[in-house]
């Protein structure tokens, strides 16, 4: 019984990790599932006995997107400092090491709600999600630092991040980050309490 399980998730995983590469990198209208499925080397019903659907498929990838990337910013920003202050800016610093890595192809789930197009997709609804979550985030930074107007403040530098991955990805420059770091510092100071 375990070791089907283990093939089952071998499987899963092996179909789930060809998805995510390729939506990533080409597109999610550009992918097919005849193409998932050959690049996988899993046979068309192991596909369908894991994801009743391509849309199924989508919303797998970007949940487990979500949950890596959420992981991943945290992780490096904690890392960087314990300052709360200095974590809304170590935001950016993150991004910049993001950008600059060399399959920086944007936000899969900016990419991905601009595809589908579809507020009624479940894709579509998890790029919310992840929209949502990384408020909440800088909003918990921002609380921390003890700022006045945390959610304004929040929703400020959320616009900034998304701003300068949308650049990041048209111009191919990872300087973006740096420029929105900046902008970051002018609004932080002027919702400082002290």
């Amino acid at each position: 019984m375990n070791k089907l399980k283990t093939k089952r998730k071998s499987v899963y995983d092996r179909i789930l990790h060809t998805a995510s590469d390729l939506f990533y990198r080409e597109g999610i209208r550009n992918v097919g599932i005849d193409r998932i499925i050959a690049e996988s080397g899993v046979a068309k019903m192991s596909l369908y006995n894991h994801f009743k659907s391509k849309d199924a498929l989508i919303e797998a990838w970007l949940r487990q997107e979500h949950e890596q990337w959420c992981q991943w910013l945290k992780t490096t920003v904690e890392q960087q400092t314990t300052d709360p202050t200095k974590r809304l800016l170590a935001i950016f610093d993150a991004l910049r090491e993001w950008f600059e890595g060399p399959d920086f192809r944007g936000c899969a789930f900016m990419n991905a709600s601009i595809e589908l197009a579809n507020p009624d997709h479940p894709g579509y609804r998890v790029a919310l999600e992840h929209q949502q979550s990384i408020y909440q985030y800088i909003l918990q930074l921002a609380q921390a630092a003890e700022v006045t107007l945390p959610e304004q403040l929040a929703r400020q530098l959320l616009l900034l991040v998304q701003g300068a991955i949308v650049v990041a990805l048209m111009e191919g420059s990872w300087s973006t980050a740096s420029q929105a770091k900046k902008a970051a510092v002018m609004l932080i100071q002027t919702t400082s309490k002290s």
